[in-house]
């Protein structure tokens, strides 16, 4: 391991990255992540003194405030007792709550009538989340104690009753921001999460027993480069992005075509002409049969949805009408 390299937690590993990123001229729109960053106030601190927005999932305990506290930034001019350390939140402010309690509890969510919004389309259908949102505020690592105000989001799925949290240092209504753009961000992880599934399950990369820097390190870029060239034939070969056409080709598809392209590259010229026959019935054969998946999951999802009364071709929707 190279001398200057010292332990950094996740999210002081992710703040330079971005550092990097925005030094080779990276920009983005907002920055995501999941619980394990929100859970440390570290990393909204560093995105804000960075002057980057983000829609950060938070845990249920996470705690924030629906009224801004005051902040003391000098003691009081009749101060009396051992001195305290300025500045400081009033002594007689309401202290954060949990972002859990205040979905149940508090009137600003109480009274709220939840949206219905049509967050993403896969292969299985329309998913459908419940939304609900506040302006808050929350407690800072730094000297300034409170934060500037953010917009704290719950989020309940209709069907499985799953709830997230969002936190986000962005308003709806400020800026160029609505509660539909906030919402493509927070939850806009799932490509990400999706690759790094496909490079587990199908390339192997949490398949290795080294334990040197370097060994690691070749086994994670050979890894990745393996999952660039699936993705970028993928890309050029797939005659469709449409599952239900039955020529919807996948990353896994291409990486089963190219194990037999090279295992059977020392075999004699028929018997890979063979092999590739059985290969090419093999991916047909899966083809018709994600389709048939994919139309029933879809038929399934919209049943429940239509149970309870939801058209999700008539709500609010994240991403555009038309896709799949």
């Amino acid at each position: 391991m190279p001398d200057d390299v010292v332990f950094q937690t996740k999210p002081q590993i992710a703040l330079d990255l971005i550092d990097r990123a925005k030094a080779n001229g990276v920009e983005v729109i907002a920055w995501t992540a999941d619980e394990l960053y929100g859970r440390d106030g570290a990393f909204p601190d560093g995105l804000d003194e960075r002057n980057e927005a983000f829609v950060i999932e938070v845990p249920p305990n996470a705690h924030v405030w629906l009224t801004k506290p005051k902040v003391l930034k000098t003691p009081p001019q009749n101060a009396t007792g051992h001195p305290k350390k300025y500045p400081r939140l009033r002594s007689h402010e309401q202290q954060p709550s949990e972002v859990q309690n205040l979905a149940r509890y508090s009137p600003a969510f109480r009274k709220q009538t939840p949206q219905k919004y049509r967050i993403k389309d896969s292969h299985r259908g329309s998913e459908v989340w419940e939304i609900r949102w506040a302006k808050c505020w929350r407690k800072t690592h730094t000297d300034k104690l409170v934060s500037n105000q953010c917009t704290l989001i719950v989020a309940r799925n209709v069907l499985t009753d799953e709830t997230k949290y969002f936190l986000s240092n962005r308003v709806p209504g400020r800026d160029g921001w609505s509660l539909r753009k906030i919402l493509r961000v927070a939850f806009g992880r799932w490509p990400i999460e999706d690759c790094f599934r496909e490079t587990k399950e199908e390339l192997g990369l949490d398949h290795f027993e080294c334990r040197g820097w370097r060994c690691i390190h070749r086994h994670l870029f050979i890894t990745i480069l393996s999952q660039l060239f699936c993705a970028r034939v993928r890309q050029q070969l797939s005659p469709s992005e449409n599952v239900l056409s039955r020529e919807l080709l996948t990353t896994e598809q291409v990486r089963r075509a190219a194990n037999v392209v090279v295992d059977s590259m020392t075999y004699p010229p028929r018997t890979r002409e063979r092999l590739y026959r059985e290969e090419s019935a093999r991916q047909s054969y899966h083809a018709r049969r994600n389709a048939q998946a994919s139309k029933s999951h879809r038929k399934n999802r919209r049943k429940r949805l239509a149970e309870l009364g939801i058209d999700p071709d008539k709500i609010k929707s994240v991403p555009p009408k038309h896709a799949n």
